[in-house]
């Protein structure tokens, strides 16, 4: 697809205009991280760059912050930034804390015997294996809400059986 020096123009005023506003859109959607936010842009202004001729005379800002809005969810989905640098290296786990995991596993594991079939389905698919509500409520065959109400159920149980806070499950 060729466009027009016409169009090229139109897209060069655009992006000089407008790419500061955008950055601070995406910064936003970015949790406030400026690289982030400047790939966003930059990924965002290569998808309007081909769609430019049809959209130009339209609403072109708003397309871009769909495509923003769009493509920060993508990025959310595929990448792990919970990794946060620091001034020391932690100190690494010692042998008897390894020990209390196994221990804690096996507490667990005993304890989940202790519920129903599909509560304890609803509970490791949620909290293990950390699916959706609607794929657990599809392998379940329920609504989603009952998926809620199973697993929510489930963890009380766990909790009131292993001894409260020890537990570590997520509500």
């Amino acid at each position: 697809m060729r466009i027009s020096s016409a169009a090229e123009r139109e897209f060069g005023e655009f992006v000089a205009t407008r790419r500061p506003a955008l950055l601070g859109y995406a910064r936003t959607l970015a949790g406030g991280d400026r690289h982030t936010a400047e790939d966003l842009v930059q990924e965002a202004l290569v998808r309007l760059w081909l769609v430019w001729p049809r959209i130009a005379h339209g609403a072109p800002e708003a397309y871009t912050r769909r495509i923003l809005v769009r493509a920060a969810a993508r990025a959310a989905g595929r990448c792990w930034r919970g990794e946060q640098p620091t001034e020391r290296v932690p100190e690494p786990a010692s042998a008897a804390d390894s020990a209390d995991l196994v221990e804690a596993r096996l507490g667990l594991t005993a304890a989940l015997t202790h519920l129903p079939r599909r509560q304890r389905t609803a509970v490791v698919l949620r909290h293990y294996c950390d699916l959706p509500e609607r794929q657990v409520a599809d392998d379940l065959n329920c609504a989603p809400g009952t998926v809620s109400s199973l697993a929510s159920r489930g963890v009380a149980t766990l909790r009131s059986l292993i001894g409260g806070a020890d537990a570590g499950l997520a509500a």
